[in-house]
């Protein structure tokens, strides 16, 4: 006769407590974490840095870059730019993630931040439900400060009042941001094509803008 088994007893196949408080928590639970903290009345760029400790390169570069993915006031690009050129650089040297206390220090209110989250929220549960390690090769020192470097080459660009030449820089960052978060090579690499169409279509829109700039000189002074 079969023996019954204690109920008791949990199931070799079921997670236990000790591993689910092992398990990291994802990238959006962080965020809306902080935005159901009724404790605070503002929420804090340092914040986010101490929330997401080790993986605070991915989290604040997509942060800082989500903003730019949709059309934005004029000046707001330049503004976003300089703490994603801070970051990107860290990236490159190898360095632990920091922001100057004049950045780390700004701050918004808590419950504008929450509609923010609950708006990218349901776009950040899609790619999430996507991720997952792989292509580890471009998860290694070596490479994450390759990839630090040419995000700051984005970041630059970023930076820059270029007509609509923001939106897809921002996207590349945004999409190597959630590879770095979740070490998914798959997703840094797709980030990385996306950035580098970007950079040749910006430099279009540049070489057009110089063109016709030297057009207009020549009319005016023929």
């Amino acid at each position: 006769m079969a023996l019954l088994s204690d109920p008791s007893t949990p199931a070799d196949d079921a997670p236990s407590p000790d591993d689910e408080a092992a398990r990291p928590k994802s990238f959006s639970a962080i965020l809306h974490q902080l935005a159901g903290d009724v404790t605070r009345e503002r929420i804090q760029v340092a914040d986010l840095l101490a929330a997401m400790k080790d993986r605070a390169f991915g989290a604040l570069i997509f942060i800082f870059a989500m903003p730019n993915v949709l059309p934005t006031p004029p000046g707001t690009s330049a503004i976003l730019g300089i703490p994603l050129l801070f970051l990107a650089a860290q990236m490159a040297f190898g360095q632990t993630p920091w922001l100057p206390k004049l950045i780390a220090g700004r701050s918004m209110l808590r419950s504008d931040f929450a509609g923010m989250i609950a708006k990218a929220s349901p776009w950040i549960a899609k790619a999430e439900r996507m991720l997952k390690p792989r292509m580890t090769v471009l998860s290694t020192p070596l490479a994450e400060r390759l990839i630090g470097c040419f995000c700051l080459v984005l970041a630059l660009v970023l930076a820059m009042p270029i007509p609509l030449g923001n939106m897809l820089p921002a996207l590349a960052l945004c999409v190597i941001a959630f590879g770095i978060l979740e070490k998914d090579g798959l997703w840094i690499s797709l980030g990385v094509s996306i950035g580098i169409v970007s950079l040749f279509l910006v430099t279009g829109v540049i070489y057009a803008i110089i063109k016709s700039a030297i057009f207009v000189l020549a009319k005016l002074f023929s």
